[in-house]
């Protein structure tokens, strides 16, 4: 389900502002990201499993990493590529920058920093809400508010010279053409004399020198070969850039290049214009023909879903994400979905069962923790209600009200469970951060 996540870090330190960026989140990108992805991560010996790919909402051009939980990469350097391989680059830059420990001496200022669910990594200090939530403000670009935030995020330049070569190495191991590193550099050609005003955030954390170039070019031309992208990866790729240019640009945009076009990613960007501009009596057709091209894929079934969840049509809406479960049991984001639908049409239990499959996989998603708490207030279940919004409240770095309703939990759920150690857990976080503060 595409959604717009704005997320506020509480780094919990002092020395850096408070700062918010925008995650894209959808099943079918982060799919297509993680496959993406994988060959490096093994290339790289990272687990595939334990570090995400995380696409943030920004036309900007930067990739960042803050620990080996996840890589961070814009929506507007992803459009500006012209090939799967210049993403696998960037990848490949990024996990480097993972596995050469270039994050360990930031470890001392995340080392006292939790979350209220006692996840002890810098993702979880992350903090999640739902699209459209007014409070929690506007989003910024990492690397765009303060010398500060550069500094913390920024690498020295033999750090990204070391990245470059083992970045490059990967590429090589993993059978992917390494002169898409130099391809993405050239991206960047002019940035480093632009005023730092201007400049698109990757330069000012990612020094970009002429030897840094150089040597990049060189190590290309000495592993120069035959490199095939793989059929899959290139359909990826061209899923992922579909539907980031079907929800950023006008619909009529959309539908101007998909004009006479009958292919599966013409189809899904034109159901999503149609449904955008609005137009739902097209947009009914052109998800029946997508449906009909494409019965076995459960991120056709889940857009459906939720382009008839939105617009209202909530009981087809709970048979698409019925046919997109069934086909992908364990994606949290269409279990949440589904859930949301569920609970648009009343069927409060099962919603709540749903939604707490969709959290055990994925409890960093404010969304679903939202719709959880809904549901357990459904269901005549005030403590759990009130864990999930102290939870939520606490992802989104509201510690103060997030100990509110962590204290009401404490006093109805079972003392000594699971649920009662979680309100525990948030009211710990709450107490840490005014320590921090005095």
């Amino acid at each position: 389900m595409w959604a717009k996540v704005i997320l506020a870090c509480a780094l919990c330190i002092a020395a850096i502002p408070s700062y918010a960026v925008t995650l894209l989140r959808d099943a079918e990108v982060e799919r297509g990201l993680r496959s993406i992805a994988q060959p490096i991560f093994q290339a790289a010996g990272l687990s595939a499993s334990r570090t995400k790919i995380l696409l943030v909402d920004n036309q900007s051009l930067n990739a960042f990493v803050i620990d080996g939980s996840a890589i961070f990469i814009h929506s507007g350097l992803i459009m500006r590529m012209g090939r799967v391989e210049e993403l696998q680059a960037v990848i490949a830059h990024e996990a480097a920058h993972i596995a050469n420990g270039h994050l360990a001496r930031r470890a001392a200022n995340f080392q006292n920093a939790r979350t209220a669910a006692g996840i002890g990594t810098a993702l979880s200090l992350i903090v999640g809400a739902a699209a459209g939530n007014p409070e929690a403000g506007a989003a910024a670009a990492v690397g765009s508010s303060g010398s500060a935030l550069r500094r913390f995020f920024g690498h020295t330049r033999a750090e990204e010279s070391s990245a470059d070569q083992s970045g490059g190495r990967y590429m090589v191991r993993a059978g992917i053409d390494p002169s898409a590193a130099v391809d993405v550099m050239r991206l960047f050609r002019g940035q480093e004399a632009l005023n730092i005003g201007r400049q698109d955030p990757y330069v000012r954390t990612h020094p970009l020198t002429r030897d840094r170039i150089r040597a990049l070019e060189a190590f290309a031309a000495g592993n120069a070969g035959d490199y095939p992208t793989p059929a899959l990866n290139a359909a990826w790729f061209e899923i992922i850039q579909g539907k980031i240019s079907a929800y950023s640009r006008a619909p009529s945009w959309t539908l101007r290049r998909t004009r006479g076009k009958n292919d599966h990613v013409a189809l899904m960007r034109q159901a999503i214009a149609h449904h955008r501009k609005p137009d739902r009596d097209k947009t009914r057709a052109t998800l029946k023909r997508l449906v009909a091209k494409a019965p076995d894929n459960p991120y056709v079934h889940e857009l459906d879903g939720q382009l008839k969840l939105e617009g209202r049509d909530f009981n087809a809406a709970v048979a698409a994400y019925g046919r997109a479960v069934r086909l992908a049991p364990n994606e949290p984001l269409i279990l949440g979905g589904y859930g949301r639908a569920l609970l648009a049409v009343g069927q409060n239990a099962k919603a709540r069962d749903t939604l707490e499959r969709a959290r055990a996989r994925d409890p960093l998603d404010g969304r679903i923790l939202r719709d959880l708490g809904t549901a357990y207030a459904k269901t005549g279940n005030n403590g759990m209600a009130s864990l999930s919004i102290a939870e939520r409240y606490a992802l989104r770095g509201r510690l103060k009200d997030a100990a509110i309703h962590a204290n009401r939990a404490v006093g109805l759920l079972p003392r000594g469970s699971a649920p009662w150690q979680r309100a525990n857990d948030v009211l710990a976080a709450a107490k840490t951060s005014e320590k921090g503060k005095r």
